[in-house]
């Protein structure tokens, strides 16, 4: 078990070319959103675009477009379409997917999440109801031909992990256990935030406070986890590197606000400080 500290974090972020554009940073595609669950994939997005990506996708369904729309800045919303072949096409012209943020639950979406683990060969970053729709068919985790990061609190992480207790199982040894066992990279949210590969290196995270234990704040993480796999990292350091700068900007928004005050954009608009500490 490896700490992850400021100079780990440091050595594991994609270098920035001086020359590069947008096309050399990495496109992106966040799959979320429903009614009721607009936050989430405008965190997971603009947390891409604050991580580095070049190019910032937002699929959302058409009755909810027009309110993610109008909240996402760097990243580029649109409906999604209907035809399935469509939206494969959309996320093969990406770098990287993250599916689930705000998603939403019910036999259509499981379905359509299915298909795109098995169909797609990209990195893809599974949170939320992504995971959800994943629990009951292990199968396809297992049959994935591409990367698959998993960054679950122990809620889900009980839906996916049978016998896991939250809060009474062995959190390092459960997130590696599941991570070498379904081929994965395994992120266990939570105090001290497990990142797990299936090589069986597992690392824990140094920084984190109680006032992220808020709804947002992991759809901001997934966004950062997708932004990295999109510039080129190794899936373990990217969610390593992802965990630290998170955990850090949660902790420069709680030192000024209060783990009671700070909120999910508080985190997300301490992102670039929690950069800077990396380039120092």
């Amino acid at each position: 078990m490896e700490l992850i500290t400021r100079l780990l974090a440091r050595s594991l972020l994609p270098p920035r070319d001086p020359d590069g554009h947008k096309g050399t940073f990495g496109r992106v595609y966040v799959y979320g959103g429903c009614v009721g669950y607009t936050g989430a994939p405008v965190y997971a997005g603009e947390a891409a675009a604050r991580t580095g990506s070049g190019l910032v996708f937002v699929g959302v369904p058409g009755e909810v477009y027009p309110i993610v729309a109008a909240r996402c800045g760097a990243a580029m919303a649109h409906p999604l379409p209907e035809d399935y072949g469509r939206l494969l096409e959309r996320m093969e012209a990406c770098d990287a997917v993250l599916i689930g943020p705000g998603l939403g639950r019910g036999a259509e979406t499981e379905a359509r999440v299915l298909a795109l683990l098995r169909d797609l060969d990209l990195p893809v970053v599974l949170d939320a109801d992504g995971i959800n729709a994943v629990s009951a068919h292990m199968h396809v985790l297992d049959d994935r031909r591409g990367v698959t990061v998993l960054t679950p609190h122990e809620g889900e992480f009980a839906r996916l992990e049978a016998g896991f207790i939250p809060g009474r199982t062995g959190r390092e040894q459960a997130a590696a256990d599941f991570a070498r066992r379904h081929g994965c990279v395994t992120v266990l949210k939570g105090p001290g935030t497990i990142v797990a590969g299936p090589d069986g290196r597992t690392f824990r995270n140094s920084t984190g406070g109680c006032g992220m234990a808020k709804g947002g704040t992991g759809d901001i993480l997934a966004g950062m986890v997708l932004s990295l796999l999109g510039q080129g990292a190794e899936p373990l350091e990217a969610a390593a590197c992802a965990v630290w700068l998170h955990g850090r900007a949660g902790d420069l928004a709680q030192e000024a606000l209060t783990a009671y005050a700070m909120t999910p954009s508080d985190l997300l608009g301490r992102l670039p400080a929690a950069f800077k500490e990396l380039e120092e």
